[in-house]
């Protein structure tokens, strides 16, 4: 495999020896930079280059793969000799990497490659009056947090985001202004090829650039591979083919979007893009607040989720409840505590009941008993909880243990340096019931009935108003399901994740039906039947009480269930966590 290292060469993360060579630190994760394989590049340039009179930019072409195979693209379709330097362009910040880039080129191109790549931070070269636009882009942008970009760098790439309208944060990849700059330095009717994070698919930070993409393109296909394109890479990535450039919105031709997937990048890579596109389906997007999760469905399946979300028979879970972060203690291994060691250190009647970890909650419920059963087995489901003080200055085995803590410099951490006193945590309160942060199988949500509380590994939920228990029971649906896997995020691991803001999105019915008493659905989710259970609840709730017919209840546990079965298909080996949801 060829070494593509992405544009941007100094990160805040990254030490430099006095010589200017990088340390043994990861540089290429650190920067940004992974590898990808010069038939990936080849089969990116065949479908976006088309005429060998293209003009063809790389925006991060690190040593040079893209620009090889765009040059071969280009000889294959005419242009032949050194003057196809005239129709290459690649940016690269780093000399080291422009060099070999050059090198590499000049097989190909002889003395013209010193003129193809050009030793300069994009953003920069981008805002020269000077700079020309281009029939294709193609490559693979850097992937780096924003706090790791450095300036001016930084600056100018939120600037020219600025310019086309968009206004990013401090949780903005640098990948996101890279694919922004890329698309407007494209010409009316240009392409896009780009290999970039799946993350585009569903993270907030992305979801200007989602609509920007979707407003500045006719149709935008993305390839998403359950397999890792990178060899280092610790994230899925995909592949955006944008095509029909265009300065801005059309309504009368709105962007149609379309998710392709492949096991194996050697299944996509062995067939030409025509086959590997075929029979695609795309979608018209809607400017919503749903992910493009959703366009891994079919037309069919978005149009009824879409339907359901705008119609008068459901609500979210917001409208029910609401969903925040578990206690953050600032340290657990001094807050949360065993059995044995609330007893040998004397602090009975300083802490309350505890849910430390999902794997603490097997059923749909959990109660006084379920948790005397963790603390006799010396579970960590005691939390020390000393707030409100009210200026009582602890004594005794209270006082021995905060100066233990301040021994071991607990005070000094960040959490609980900046609260008085340090040794009181936060937001202890007990909640209705426990939402499952982050899901294997289904959107698990717990009754609490053990007056206990949880830590940020587990999102607690509070009732507006409603019978907790009946928001609960409610929530074992194909519905609930269904949308978790649209407004939840999935990672490398395949498990799903939902922050307190998406967990209210979940749907829900208008009116909370006649669901299986709690008692029952616990007792069959332990026993391993939870698809018996929303068999049984969906029925109840969404046949006999919203009105759906027996097919589109169906079509909700098929849509779960693809959606599911998707993220999966990508976990690692290894057996499901005891009580994961």
């Amino acid at each position: 495999m060829n070494r593509h290292v992405s544009g941007i060469a100094l990160d805040g993360a990254q030490e430099r020896t006095h010589s200017g060579r990088f340390t043994a630190l990861d540089a290429d994760k650190l920067r940004g930079g992974y590898y990808t394989s010069s038939e990936l590049a080849r089969w990116l340039c065949a479908w976006a280059i088309r005429d060998a009179d293209e003009l063809v930019l790389e925006p991060s072409c690190g040593d040079g793969a893209f620009l090889e195979a765009a040059s071969a693209r280009l000889e294959g379709l005419g242009a032949h000799g050194p003057a196809r330097a005239n129709h290459l362009r690649g940016i690269e910040i780093n000399p080291d990497e422009a060099d070999k880039a050059r090198l590499r080129l000049r097989d190909g191109l002889g003395m013209r490659a010193a003129d193809v790549v050009v030793n300069s931070d994009f953003f920069a070269w981008w805002s020269r009056p000077e700079r020309p636009e281009f029939d294709v882009v193609i490559g693979n942008p850097p992937f780096i947090r924003y706090q790791s970009f450095p300036e001016p760098h930084r600056s100018r790439a939120m600037d020219i985001m600025h310019q086309q309208g968009l206004w990013p944060n401090r949780l903005t990849n640098i990948w996101v202004p890279f694919v922004v700059a890329a698309a407007a330095a494209l010409k009316a009717g240009g392409r896009m090829a780009l290999v970039l994070p799946a993350e585009l698919l569903q993270v907030s930070y992305a979801a200007q650039l989602r609509s920007f993409l979707t407003d500045r393109f006719g149709r935008v296909d993305l390839i998403a591979c359950n397999e890792l394109f990178f060899e280092k890479a610790e994230q899925e990535v995909l592949l955006l083919l944008a095509e029909e450039a265009r300065p801005a919105p059309s309504a009368s031709n709105p962007c149609k979007v379309n998710l392709t997937e492949s096991d194996l990048v050697a299944d996509i890579v062995k067939r030409t893009p025509r086959e590997v596109l075929r029979g695609a389906s795309p979608k018209t997007v809607c400017h919503d607040s749903e992910k493009w999760l959703k366009y891994f469905l079919n037309a069919d399946e978005i149009s009824f989720m879409r339907a359901l979300r705008a119609g008068e028979t459901t609500t979210e879970l917001g409208s029910y409840a609401s969903v925040n972060v578990g206690v953050v203690t600032g340290k657990n291994q001094f807050f949360v505590l065993r059995e044995s060691e609330v007893e040998q250190l004397g602090l009975q009647g300083y802490t309350m009941p505890l849910m430390a970890r999902s794997a603490h909650l097997e059923g749909a419920l959990v109660d006084k008993a379920g948790w005397r059963t963790l603390a006799d087995e010396d579970q960590r489901v005691h939390l020390l909880h000393l707030a409100p003080i009210n200026g009582t200055k602890p004594k005794g085995a209270l006082a021995s243990y905060i100066r233990l803590g301040e021994a071991q410099d607990v005070h000094k951490g960040y959490k609980c340096s900046v609260r008085t006193p340090w040794y009181a945590v936060p937001s202890v309160y007990v909640p209705d019931a426990f939402v499952f942060r982050q899901i294997y199988d289904f959107p698990r949500i717990v009754f609490n009935d053990a007056g206990a509380t949880a830590t940020d590994t587990i999102h607690r939920m509070r009732s507006r108003g409603a019978d907790p228990r009946a928001i609960v029971a409610n929530s074992y649906s194909y519905l609930s399901a269904a949308s978790a896997e649209i407004v939840g995020r999935s990672y490398g691991g395949g498990v799903l994740e939902l922050e307190p803001t998406e967990a209210e999105k979940l749907l829900m019915p208008a009116t909370l039906g006649d669901a299986l008493p709690l008692e029952e659905c616990d007792a069959m989710i332990r026993a391993g039947r939870l698809e018996s259970a929303l068999d049984e609840n969906s029925r109840r709730i969404l046949i006999e009480g919203m009105g759906l017919s027996k097919a589109e209840c169906t079509m909700l546990r098929g849509i779960w269930e693809k959606m599911r079965n998707r993220r999966l298909a990508r976990r690692r080996a290894g057996k499901k966590p005891r009580g994961q949801g």
